[in-house]
């Protein structure tokens, strides 16, 4: 409907230009908005306040000449002026009631626009460390990630979704020794734990795995693993300097092929529970892409060479730096130290030219709001390779704080006292996490209300909106138990007896779903979905508690029901982008 009167404008535009009272030269893309209220039509635009200047006319009559040029329509009833020089479009009742025919004939993919190839995206989320369980902090960034990549799909482009697994460095190194501590530990020898070292309950698991399959081949009994080490932090020392002594202690005296035991189990295990957990969370990847391989591959040093090549390497003090001062970052970065190992910004700038290498026209990064610093070293980095920035996009998403009972739940990732994604699941379900996670803007701080969350009422709005989907699957139920039918056919033919004000309101509703899922993909704001189905639902329930659809005028019926049943589609529809599940009885 909007891109319709959109091309009406157009053509308006197109023929004044023609006359000469707009020059070639101007702006014809219509300002078009949804009206707040149906007194003033559907849709407002304020295309004669934008071009009166150019033109040299006054808005009022610019909008009158504008509305004079406009084509005639089926779908429109009249278009009006309103204030300043703002044009009033409102739609007749063909086009509001088309809007039932449209949505049964499309099904779910209404208000979809069909997959362009030409546009590939690449969205990668989530992206934990596989040092651990994911927490309720992850399961933000994955709820808004796979609802991000479902609606871009909708918009019509050609999506990807990506995990990038962080399985080198020093994290990772820090839990393969804090596995080898606690596997000592089970073989009998006392020692004191590192500060800096992972604390939870899973090091144990992993550790307990290994010793059930090699039993005490790793133990060097008779040895003090950690004498003659740097004091930890408790003892007046540094704790990141401690954690580093560790980590070379158990190379040495493990050597490669044990050190690699330790390393390899606890990844494997860490990232099967992170794969597991994610798709029992209903989020699924295309593509689990490993740091190492960047190394291994030779990705590292391609980046290097292509920045060398474009003259933004310099050496200083036996490290090669990046310029990326002199591209909009606040200072240079080092890409390989002088010890001759890459630096995880180097990894980084490799990752995304390795994207771009594998043919996305966007690399969208959904990353916690504590890299906000990445933003201008990627744009740097892209601009060093010689890249267009625009094809790089960050997206933050700020911290989600957990309630209950109205107090804040305290968590600590590193010393392993946290709620798991797994727990919040197991606690309120995967749907109402799914949708209180993208309830508010990924832009804001999210305070999430676990007793909420669990109600079963119409203040927990997931639950408002799948209570709307199953009251209209039990009218059909109904609908059997009465021996009648639905006949979509009298009920398309009788749609012009939708008079009703809930009718005209649900109506309305239905027909902005397309906009919805185009100013969602564009905002990349997956709330602005989650507030439209809490609108649908809540007309739907007005509609439900004041009007009776199995009535015995079988065109009144049939209509009805043509009208709910699209309802329901579209409410399964938006429910399904958003990775919630839509019941049939409640």
């Amino acid at each position: 409907m909007k891109a319709h009167i959109e091309e009406l404008l157009i053509q308006a535009l197109l023929h004044l230009i023609r006359e000469g009272v707009l020059t070639a030269d101007c702006d014809i893309v219509p300002q078009l908005e949804r009206t707040r209220s149906p007194e003033h039509g559907e849709f407002a635009s304020n295309v004669a306040m934008v071009l009166s200047k150019r033109a040299g006319i006054p808005p009022l009559q610019l909008a009158q000449k504008i509305i004079r040029k406009l084509p005639r329509s089926r779908q429109l009833d009249r278009a009006e002026i309103a204030g300043p020089g703002f044009i009033n479009f409102y739609m007749n009742r063909i086009a509001l009631t088309g809007i039932v025919k449209d949505v049964l004939y499309h099904g779910d993919r209404y208000g979809h626009v069909p997959t362009d190839e030409n546009r590939e995206i690449t969205v990668e989320f989530v992206s934990a460390n596989p040092t651990g369980p994911l927490h309720v902090g992850h399961g933000r960034g994955a709820a808004y990630g796979a609802s991000l990549a479902s609606i871009l799909q909708a918009a019509g482009y050609s999506v990807q979704r990506e995990y990038y697994v962080n399985d080198n460095g020093r994290q990772m190194d820090i839990l393969a020794a804090s596995v080898w501590l606690r596997y000592l530990e089970l073989c009998g020898e006392q020692l004191q734990f590192p500060e800096n070292g992972y604390q939870g309950d899973y090091i144990y698991d992993i550790a307990r795995e290994i010793r059930n399959e090699v039993g005490d081949k790793w133990r060097k009994k008779g040895q003090d693993v950690l004498d003659e080490l740097p004091d930890d932090e408790a003892r007046g020392g540094d704790r990141e300097l401690y954690i580093d002594a560790v980590i070379q202690r158990a190379r040495d005296m493990l050597g490669n092929t044990g050190y690699l035991t330790f390393f390899d189990a606890a990844l494997n295990s860490i990232l099967d529970d992170i794969q597991h957990d994610l798709a029992d969370f209903g989020v699924h990847f295309n593509e689990w892409f490993s740091e190492r391989d960047l190394e291994h591959k030779g990705a590292i040093d391609h980046a290097i060479a292509r920045l060398e090549e474009n003259g933004h390497l310099f050496k200083k003090d036996g490290a090669i730096w990046f310029r990326a001062s002199d591209l909009g970052d606040k200072k240079d970065r080092v890409v390989v130290r002088e010890n001759g190992r890459a630096t995880y910004f180097a990894s980084d700038i490799a990752y995304f030219l390795n994207k771009l290498e594998r043919g996305f026209d966007r690399a969208i990064y959904v990353l916690g709001a504590d890299h906000h610093g990445y933003i201008a070293r990627l744009q740097a980095a892209a601009l060093g390779l010689g890249e267009d920035p625009k094809k790089l996009e960050i997206l933050l998403v700020q911290f989600a704080i957990l309630f209950r009972n109205g107090k804040k739940v305290a968590m600590s990732t590193r010393s392993g006292q946290f709620i798991t994604l797994r727990q919040l699941r197991e606690e309120v379900g995967s749907d109402a996490a799914r949708f209180f996670y993208v309830l508010r803007s990924h832009e804001q701080h999210l305070d999430f209300d676990l007793d909420l969350a669990k109600s079963q009422s119409n203040e927990n709005p997931v639950y408002y909106i799948q209570y709307a989907h199953a009251r209209i699957c039990s009218v059909f139920r109904n609908l059997d138990q009465i021996d009648e039918v639905h006949n979509q056919a009298i009920g398309e033919a009788a749609l012009n007896l939708l008079v009703e004000e809930n009718e005209i309101k649900l109506l309305r509703a239905l027909s902005r779903f397309p906009e919805v899922i185009e100013s969602t993909a564009r905002m990349r704001a997956p709330h602005l979905l989650a507030h439209y189905l809490q609108t649908l639902a809540t007309d739907f329930h007005a509609y439900y508690n004041s009007h009776q659809f199995l009535v015995d005028d079988e065109n009144i019926r049939n209509a009805r029901l043509n009208l709910i049943l699209a309802t329901r589609i579209v409410l399964s529809s938006g429910l399904g982008i958003l990775g919630i599940s839509a019941p049939e009885s409640m």
